[in-house]
C-alpha cells in the first residue's frame, strides 16, 4: 500500500440565509447573501479509509434551525462504508457541526488535540458566547470514547497514518486542528475551520466566531505552509469547493473529489 490517499468531500448541510457579515469581521459588504456549506471529508487508501469530522444528525439540524440535507451516514453508504466500520476518526474540534454522531462510529479511535477537549470542558464553557458553537452531549460522548480507550490525542503535529498528518492551529476554536493529506497531485490541506472560506485565507479575512485572533492570522499563513499551493488548500465551509472540483456522481455536486486537479484555480 502507498501513502496516496484519494479525498472525497462530502457535503450534509446547507445555509442560505446568511450573509457576509455572518462570514467576515469588518466586511465593507456585509448585507450581501454569503452561503455556507457544511462538509465531512473521507479518505481512501486501498482498503483503508480515515474519516475527517463526523457533522451533526437530523435531530441536532433541527434543534438549531439547520436541516441536513443528507445524513452524513448516509452520504458514506454511498461508498459502500458504514459507520460502525470506520477505525479511524480525526475530529478537527469539537463545534457541533464537526462532532455529532460520535456513538454511530462504535469501532473507531478518534484523534483530537489536547488543547480542544481541554477547552470544551474548562472554564471558558461559563460564557454562552464561547459554549454557543458547541452542543453538551457531543463534547460528553468523546469523553466517554476517552474512558473506553478510543481517543488518541495530539499535542501539535502528529502522524495518524502514512501521508495522512494532523497540525494544530486553533484561532476558530482552542485546539482547532487541520488535516494535511498526501495524495498523487501533493500535499492537500484540509482546513476545516482554519479557513471556512476560500477568502479568509486569501484575504486575510477573519471569521467572527473566534476565540483568538492572533492564532486565527497567523493559522492563514500555517496553512500555506503546509500545502503544496493555495490551490491545496481546502476551506471547510465554502460552496466554491463544489465548483472548483470534479463531482463524483454524475448529477449530484454534494459529493466531490480533492485528490484531482481542481477544474479552475482558485483566484484571489
Amino acid at each position: 500500500m502507498n501513502d496516496h490517499w484519494e479525498v472525497y468531500a462530502l457535503k450534509y448541510a446547507q445555509r442560505m440565509e446568511r450573509s457576509r457579515y455572518d462570514s467576515f469581521i469588518f466586511d465593507d459588504n456585509h448585507d450581501a447573501p454569503h452561503a455556507m456549506d457544511y462538509f465531512i471529508w473521507l479518505l481512501r487508501n486501498g482498503e483503508q479509509t480515515i474519516l475527517v469530522d463526523t457533522g451533526y444528525d437530523r435531530a441536532e439540524g433541527i434543534a438549531r434551525q439547520r436541516p441536513v440535507t443528507e445524513e452524513p451516514a448516509d452520504l458514506l453508504k454511498r461508498f459502500g462504508v458504514a459507520p460502525d466500520t470506520i477505525d479511524t476518526v480525526i475530529v478537527t474540534h469539537l463545534h457541533y457541526d464537526h462532532a455529532g454522531s460520535l456513538p454511530e462510529f462504535s469501532h473507531a479511535n478518534f484523534h483530537l488535540q489536547e488543547q480542544e477537549m481541554v477547552y470544551a470542558t474548562g472554564p471558558c464553557m461559563c460564557h454562552d458566547t464561547l459554549k454557543m458553537p458547541f452542543t453538551g452531549e457531543h463534547v460528553c460522548a468523546m469523553v466517554r470514547q476517552l474512558f473506553a480507550g478510543r481517543l488518541i490525542y495530539h499535542n501539535g503535529s502528529g502522524e495518524v497514518a502514512p501521508g495522512v498528518e494532523v497540525h494544530l492551529i486553533g484561532g476558530h476554536s482552542r485546539g482547532l486542528q487541520c488535516v494535511r493529506v498526501k495524495t498523487t497531485r501533493g500535499w492537500l490541506v484540509l482546513a476545516s475551520d482554519a479557513s471556512h472560506y476560500y477568502e479568509n485565507f486569501l484575504n486575510r479575512t477573519p471569521f467572527p466566531i473566534v476565540v483568538d485572533l492572533e492564532e486565527m492570522l497567523t493559522g492563514f499563513s500555517t496553512l500555506r505552509q503546509l500545502a503544496d499551493s493555495e490551490n491545496h488548500i481546502i476551506p471547510g465551509h465554502d460552496p466554491l469547493v463544489r465548483q472548483l472540483y470534479p463531482a463524483v456522481f454524475t448529477g449530484d455536486d454534494s459529493v466531490i473529489r480533492l485528490d484531482q486537479p481542481p477544474i479552475r484555480p482558485v483566484t484571489r
